[in-house]
């Protein structure tokens, strides 16, 4: 069920939210109305794997109490390490058993040996977000952070939290415990609020991300020997515009949908496309996966407090696990490969290069960065990866076969392009915030926000759904 499908804007959403505000005076049938509506929610799309969530759910809450009522270390150790692990076997098998056993079979078979044959299995949505927010949850109980949850009711809807739980944001048990502790009623800003919210994501995802994401496919399909360097340096920009718009427009969905309700999701996305190093790319680029890296393996690694050699193989390994995260194919870990070298560069050097630059031409210099980084993501091989690499470095490259981009698609690039310009110009503005901005001129704002969420939806009625990038991980 997708956010922006009828049957959860016209039916599903607006009947938990009625339910919700008429019969959840008591805090205790906010939290049921809720989770039943979460688990409505997920069973949806995935009935059969909603079961193992169960299962494993249970196995949290069980090792949860067994760390926190034992006193020594080892034990607690031990105990950790089963709830961790458990929730890791679910991603591994699910995720990454098709990919290991068809690279196992290509070594097999290279070595003349009989290849094996595993049936392929099916990825469950969000199953990557799901067991890095449960595996939050045991390690904050084992630091001490928090203490379990108070009953299987409140965890549950931790997990199964319905805005937040197919593409994040990923949210740290200890950043929410409370608020669904408290279970805050909503009011009328929150509503007003919130909803302007998820419409800004709902815009960004089907006037933007869509129509840029036809734009990517048109050039990705194809061969790449008939390509030339224009096709080549429009398909990686479409996709570096349709990544962003698609994801943050998630994100802000996730979280207006949950102020709506009362709750306060932090913030995923800060303006990434005006960074001028890709340190600061990533502070400002998929928040929560950032900061769940550095408090949950960047610091278990030893983080900065073993010498700087261990510092940088610490940051390295953060981002190629980043890669492998993202999903089980070379071009991934490649791709985390790639952003990690470059963080160790930055430590080494790079960002005092940089800062001894105008900002616009850092933030131009860690675009293109980026912006060869976002081509192994999206290719479907690294030999696709890196021919439109080469065709992008030779400006002489003439394509065999001329491709007729429609021209919606180039406006909308456009446009794209002129946000994020935008979005650079706005730091030179001495107290400026798009924030503010928008609450100083409401009428205007609100109004546009409104006629660009109706064509939205028109055109997301009239063309097929695309789901978003990151359901996929």
């Amino acid at each position: 069920m997708l956010f922006y499908e009828p049957l959860f804007l016209f039916l599903f959403g607006p009947a938990v939210y009625l339910i919700y505000l008429a019969f959840g005076e008591v805090r205790i049938r906010r939290a049921i109305i809720l989770f039943a509506a979460s688990v409505i929610f997920y069973a949806w799309s995935e009935p059969v794997f909603i079961f193992l969530v169960f299962a494993s759910v249970a196995l949290d809450l069980y090792v949860a109490q067994k760390i926190a009522a034992l006193p020594e270390q080892k034990p607690r150790k031990l105990w950790l390490a089963l709830g961790v692990v458990a929730n890791l076997a679910i991603l591994v098998y699910y995720k990454y058993t098709g990919f290991l056993a068809l690279n196992l079979d290509a070594i097999l078979k290279a070595l003349t040996l009989p290849g094996i044959n595993i049936p392929q299995i099916a990825l469950p949505i969000g199953v990557s977000f799901i067991v890095f927010e449960k595996i939050t949850y045991l390690v904050d109980v084992y630091r001490g952070v928090t203490a379990p949850a108070r009953g299987p009711l409140l965890y549950g809807l931790y997990v199964f939290f319905f805005p937040k739980l197919l593409a994040g944001p990923i949210i740290k048990y200890h950043d929410i415990a409370r608020q669904f502790d408290e279970m805050p009623h909503a009011d009328v800003d929150d509503f007003v609020i919130g909803f302007s919210r998820f419409m800004l994501g709902v815009v960004k995802k089907l006037l933007f991300a869509d129509t840029l994401a036809s734009g990517a496919d048109l050039i990705f399909s194809r061969d790449v020997g008939s390509l030339g360097f224009t096709q080549a340096w429009a398909g990686v920009l479409f996709f570096t515009f349709q990544i962003y718009f698609d994801f943050s427009g998630y994100s802000d969905m996730a979280i207006g949908l949950a102020r709506m309700f009362g709750f306060r999701l932090l913030e995923n996305f800060n303006m990434p496309y005006v960074a001028t190093s890709i340190t600061d790319f990533w502070r400002r680029w998929h928040i929560s996966l950032t900061s769940w890296i550095r408090e949950y393996l960047y610091f278990p690694l030893g983080g900065n407090r073993r010498g700087e050699a261990r510092t940088y193989l610490n940051l390295w390994i953060c981002f190629f696990a980043s890669g492998v995260w993202h999903g089980a194919a070379w071009t991934y870990i490649a791709w985390g490969a790639y952003n990690g070298v470059f963080l160790v560069l930055d430590r080494l050097f790079l960002v005092k290069r940089l800062q001894r630059l105008p900002d616009w031409c850092a933030n131009i210099v860690t675009m293109i960065v980026v912006i060869v980084g976002w081509t192994f993501f999206r290719a479907t091989s690294l030999s696709q990866a890196g021919a439109l690499l080469a065709l992008m470095a030779n400006p002489t490259a003439q394509a065999s076969v001329e491709i007729a981009i429609p021209e919606e698609y180039v406006v909308v690039a456009l446009i794209a392009a002129a946000i994020c310009v935008a979005q650079r110009l706005s730091l030179y503005v001495k107290d400026f915030d798009w924030g503010s901005a928008a609450q100083r001129y409401a009428m205007a704002s609100n109004s546009a926000l409104s006629l660009l969420f109706l064509a939205a939806l028109a055109k997301g009625l009239a063309d097929p759904f695309k789901p978003f990038i990151y359901f996929r991980f």
